[in-house]
């Protein structure tokens, strides 16, 4: 017989009103992506929560954060949980790299912020030790937090480009996390998701249709 697991609505994290005639979000997807063994990596803003899924059986292979975390979350050296002592809240946008290391936009609210500021994280899983340790994190440059929308892009040369979702910028960190480029929308205007792709001028190389 074929196994499938759900998640229980009890792990939702966030205290919400039920009103009639109102839809519940309480799990509210924001990405799918593939693991690096052929998974899915499902994202839930609202649970808080990074859902490893089989792509074959929909079984859930982890979880990272929320109420019943498969991982014990731990800060390396100068790193930093939020208040609720979570690596994460409210994120989007989880991207594995390579050697059990995946990348996250970590909001860090939803209006109220956990922490003062939203950042791009990296977090090592131990599969083994089950432990899952926050490494690097690099921190929105004006000290703002956004509410909403935001990822992470790691570029072929390991640098992070950062949309930084509500808020009107975007950026670039350099591996070390210094700040190499960081810029401004004009008013009104901000990304669900900002990438650094390959820009082919007229006269370079490249098609232009």
């Amino acid at each position: 017989m074929e196994q499938r697991r759900s998640c229980p609505l009890q792990r939702q994290p966030a205290a919400v009103a039920l009103l009639a005639g109102h839809a519940w979000d309480w799990f509210h997807v924001n990405a799918v992506h593939l693991d690096g063994n052929g998974n899915l990596l499902i994202d839930a803003r609202n649970t808080w929560t990074t859902y490893d899924v089989s792509l074959r059986t929909g079984a859930i292979n982890w979880e990272l954060g929320g109420r019943e975390s498969s991982f014990t979350e731990r800060a390396a050296p100068g790193q930093t949980l939020d208040s609720a002592n979570e690596i994460f809240a409210w994120q989007h946008d989880p991207e594995y790299i390579g050697h059990d290391e995946f990348t996250f936009f970590d909001n860090e609210s939803s209006g109220t912020p956990l922490l003062p500021y939203s950042r791009a994280i990296t977090v090592r899983l131990n599969p083994f030790t089950k432990v899952a340790t926050l490494v690097k994190s690099d921190n929105q440059p004006e000290g703002l937090s956004a509410a909403s929308q935001g990822n992470a892009q790691t570029t072929r040369n390991g640098d992070l480009f950062v949309g930084w979702g509500a808020l009107p910028y975007f950026s670039e960190f350099s591996p070390s996390g210094q700040l190499l480029f960081n810029a401004e929308f004009p008013a009104g205007v901000n990304t669900y998701r900002a990438y650094r792709a390959p820009w082919f001028p007229l006269g370079g190389h490249g098609r232009h249709d």
